[in-house]
């Protein structure tokens, strides 16, 4: 299988992708919560393994994140709390299993494996993401509204995909550059701002993205 382990732990980190590897999967590790964030939306991972105190995003944040968002590949969360209360809370965010620190790696696997062994239909991602009236088919790779068909440009796809999948919820021009550019730094440049507001006018009226002064930008339907 294809995991992705996000853990800021070094020592843990290489413990858990030495055994993961050992048993014959394939594991890509992040230490920060966003970019774990970016790494799962991105897709392809059969599991996800998440320390819950990251930096950047916590585990639970990533987790919601990502149901939020229709991702649902199952995800494995790791916690040196082990309260009857965090497990409930984990599980809550989204989580489908909770190992508490310290924990023995022959445990670990086995969860790995049972989560790996679910239907795929349990585990399958969204193949469509919708706002109001306008729907992102991903297998397609058409984008319409109101039953009209919109022709984008590759970035503009990223663009409406990154804020679809983000729905409802503010996302910051940083986020944009990480996860649509992939630039990790400001440029000071306004091709956030020239993109979205291309993108606005190809979805047409009323406006889906909003503009949060001194926030960022939300994609949702428009106020009634």
């Amino acid at each position: 299988m294809r995991i992705l382990l996000v853990e800021d732990d070094a020592g843990t980190a290489a413990d858990i992708a030495r055994a993961l590897g050992a048993a014959g999967h394939l594991v890509s590790h992040v230490a920060d919560g966003r970019q774990g964030l970016m790494e799962a939306i991105g897709g392809g991972f059969e599991v996800l393994v998440v320390d819950r105190m990251l930096p950047g995003l916590d585990g639970l944040g990533l987790v919601r994140a990502l149901r939020a968002a229709g991702i649902a590949t199952p995800a494995l969360m790791l916690t040196a709390r082990g309260s009857l209360n965090d497990r409930v809370e984990g599980l809550d965010a989204g989580a489908d299993d909770y190992l508490a620190k310290p924990f023995a790696l022959p445990e670990l696997l086995a969860r790995v494996h049972a989560l790996g062994r679910r239907p795929a239909a349990m585990a399958q991602e969204a193949t469509a993401l919708r706002v109001a009236d306008l729907e992102m088919d991903l297998l397609r790779r058409t984008v319409t509204r109101a039953g009209q068909r919109i022709d984008l440009q590759p970035r503009e796809w990223r663009l409406l995909e990154y804020l679809l999948r983000h729905a409802g919820r503010v996302v910051t021009r940083s986020m944009l550059l990480e996860g649509v550019w992939d630039i990790h730094f400001d440029p000071r440049t306004s091709v956030v701002e020239t993109h979205v507001s291309r993108l606005r006018a190809k979805l047409g009226e009323p406006h889906l993205i909003q503009t949060l002064r001194g926030a960022g930008y939300t994609i949702r339907p428009p106020d009634p």
